[in-house]
């Protein structure tokens, strides 16, 4: 059985390739194995919910020390997670085993460039709505309104059950306190020099 190479033996294949590539092919491949992935990552995490909803993200990250290296991160998380730059998220059903893609958001120079124009290709007219949202603080608003949801972000739903939490946090508990240590009970008997100490 033959050793996978390291990301660092590929790129330096990579970096000798002197053949040109279309980038719309690369972007294809890039793409390739992302849906397979975020399903993978669903499969694994549907036990940790009793929701029949949750959220799948991906995050894109680099490498600090592979400058050509690119990351997909894939999480699970139950509430509308915050939007970041080259994050994409899915909401998936357990029960239909179906996946909706919410959101992808491009890198943070894309975004900030696209959030100056006052008119866009075709292929980017979703995406600047949501960058448009992303910077006007009404992100949330935004995707439950385009896709028919009501999930809440982790903040919403901490703050509409904030007194719920309060109410469970103050009442008794049956489980014995801990008593604080008493400091005063430590005596010094004896003061050892540490350049007299020795090992033996």
């Amino acid at each position: 059985m033959s050793e996978r190479k390291t990301a660092g033996e590929l790129q330096l294949k990579a970096a000798a390739d002197p053949t040109k590539y279309d980038p719309i092919e690369i972007a294809y491949a890039l793409c390739q194995d992302i849906i397979p992935q975020a399903y993978k990552c669903a499969h694994d995490s549907r036990h940790r919910w009793d929701e029949d909803e949750f959220f799948v993200v991906m995050i894109i990250a680099g490498d600090p020390l592979l400058k050509n290296i690119r990351r997909h991160k894939f999480f699970d998380y139950p509430y509308l997670p915050s939007p970041r730059p080259e994050q994409i998220c899915f909401l998936y059903n357990k029960h239909t085993d179906q996946m909706k893609r919410l959101w992808s958001l491009p890198k943070a120079e894309t975004m900030a460039l696209l959030s100056e124009q006052t008119i866009v290709d075709k292929k980017w007219l979703q995406t600047k709505r949501w960058v448009d949202a992303f910077y006007n603080l009404k992100f949330w608003e935004h995707i439950r309104k385009e896709h028919g949801i009501s999930h809440l972000s982790e903040h919403e739903y901490l703050e509409a059950n904030r007194q719920k939490f309060i109410d469970a946090g103050s009442k008794e508990s049956d489980t014995l306190v801990s008593e604080p240590f008493d400091f005063s009970k430590i005596k010094v008997e004896h003061i050892a020099n540490t350049k007299t100490a020795r090992t033996e």
